[in-house]
């Protein structure tokens, strides 16, 4: 099972990366494994809306059949 971790602006920048894949069983597990392998990113990640294919996850949810999940930082404008 893999999991395409898509990151946008300032997560992109804080993971070194834009996209990655991950094969952690469930959303908690993945948010532990990528702040482990991404410290940076644990700075913002709590800020962050993080989508499981295209619906928001604010508490754990299972991974499996998972395509995508986006980390998207708060925007700013307008």
């Amino acid at each position: 099972m893999s999991v395409r971790v898509r990151y946008f602006a300032a997560a992109a920048e804080a993971a070194g990366t834009d996209a990655e894949d991950r094969a952690e069983p469930s959303l908690t597990a993945l948010r532990e494994a990528v702040v482990a392998d991404h410290p940076a990113l644990g700075e913002i990640l709590g800020r962050c809306a993080v989508l499981v294919d295209g619906t928001r996850h604010d508490d754990d949810a299972p991974l499996a059949g998972v395509t995508h999940v986006d980390v998207l930082p708060p925007f700013a404008g307008g």
